[in-house]
């Protein structure tokens, strides 16, 4: 039960427990614990505690009377951590409620867990733990992104599928081909790559074709405005090392790794170019085209691929996604006429337009091309399919 303050700072949250039982004046006992917190922060961690609160005292309730009943021949002395010492001769000694409670919220505050007796039969133990939203399906056309080097924390003892994944993440492999490499099925690769995007230490991109095509979202306005040196930050990411003309011969290898770098780089206004000439209809063959025909050997001295995959983490560009719709196939889904037939093209079900290329290519295992001409092939009459980018 959460209830907030009139001006919406913060809100108790509580949990209401019921014990009944004849050895009550009223036939029932009814207590609440309640934690207040601000009301912006994520509220799920507490609700844990509240609840850890209730059932413990509950149970503490029905064995011993302890909320109910004043302790009886009880002193504490409480040291820093929740630690204490009790003194000797009486049956059950305990701590009063009021300094338990105060030294349950001083350790959840300070230390986020805490480990307090409470007699000589009970000790309460409590973590925070941080939630995490559930993350998303895991589909084998994507591209797992370490955000961390995951090789550095990997430990024996985790699960050896989880291990021998990690093991083919490269950002460059998709699902399906890591869960090959790795020699375990498509889906528990998935299952683990799921749980390395719930604890946010990958993400998940597109798989990357000089086919597909990319347009610049709104963040590409940081990228002109090298807002945080972001520009800065691209080109230590994405130039090779092929000298840039006008900037003198490639170093030699006495100098340091950040001198070639810095030496070998494309200048901004070049960088800048590249990430905003991408657009809704141009492959990325045909961006690469243009600029090399314009005289920017590109390939020389950018790696294409970390250049979309940059501007994609950064948000700077969106994938966009080609499908095909077939009127027929959506008319016979409108009369409920379609449905999948022996002999029949295993292609038609990808053309309802809710599917992208990239399902197409990992799951028929077929280029882009043989696609189109395979769905060409298949479908009448001519006009019918109608190829759609967003």
């Amino acid at each position: 039960m959460t209830v907030s303050d009139p001006d919406g700072k913060y809100s108790v949250l509580g949990f209401p427990v019921s014990i009944p039982s004849p050895k009550y004046d009223r036939n029932e006992f009814i207590f609440n614990f309640g934690l207040v917190v601000e009301s912006d922060v994520d509220q799920i961690p507490y609700e844990r505690v509240v609840r850890r609160l209730a059932v413990t005292f509950a149970e503490m309730e029905k064995q011993d009377n302890y909320l109910s009943q004043e302790p009886r021949n009880n002193s504490s002395i409480s040291t820093p951590g929740g630690s204490s010492s009790f003194e000797q001769g009486a049956e059950r000694l305990r701590r009063p409620i009021e300094s338990l409670l105060e030294i349950i919220k001083e350790d959840l505050n300070n230390y986020g867990e805490c480990m307090i007796p409470v007699d000589d039969a009970n000790t309460i133990n409590m973590k925070l733990f941080p939630h995490h939203p559930t993350p998303p399906d895991v589909k084998g056309w994507h591209v797992p992104v370490a955000k961390m080097k995951l090789a550095d924390v990997v430990d024996p003892t985790w699960d050896i599928t989880l291990q021998r994944v990690i093991a083919h993440i490269d950002g460059v492999s998709d699902v399906r081909r890591i869960a090959f490499a790795a020699d375990v099925s498509l889906d528990l690769a998935r299952l683990a790559l799921r749980h390395l995007l719930y604890y946010d230490t990958i993400l998940l991109l597109d798989m990357f074709f000089f086919g597909s095509c990319y347009a610049p979202r709104p963040g590409v306005h940081d990228f002109i405005a090298n807002a945080g040196g972001i520009v800065d930050e691209c080109a230590n990411y994405v130039c090779t090392a092929g000298s840039i003309p006008g900037l003198g011969a490639a170093p030699s290898q006495s100098q340091s790794q950040s001198q070639q770098q810095q030496q070998n780089r494309i200048p901004n206004y070049q960088l800048i170019k590249l990430m905003t000439t991408f657009c809704v209809g141009k492959t990325v063959m045909e961006w690469l085209k243009g600029h090399m025909d314009a005289g920017f050997e590109v390939l020389r001295y950018v790696d294409v691929r970390r250049l979309v995959q940059f501007g994609v983490i950064k948000g700077c560009l969106y994938r966009v996604h080609k499908h095909v719709v077939s009127k027929q196939y959506l008319a016979a889904l409108a009369t409920g006429q379609a449905g999948p037939r022996a002999g029949g093209d295993p292609l038609q079900k990808y053309t309802d337009g809710c599917h992208t290329f990239d399902q197409i290519i990992t799951e028929q295992d077929l280029t882009d091309a043989e696609i189109m001409g395979k769905l060409k092939s298949f479908q009448a009459p001519t006009g019918d399919l109608t190829v759609l980018y967003k």
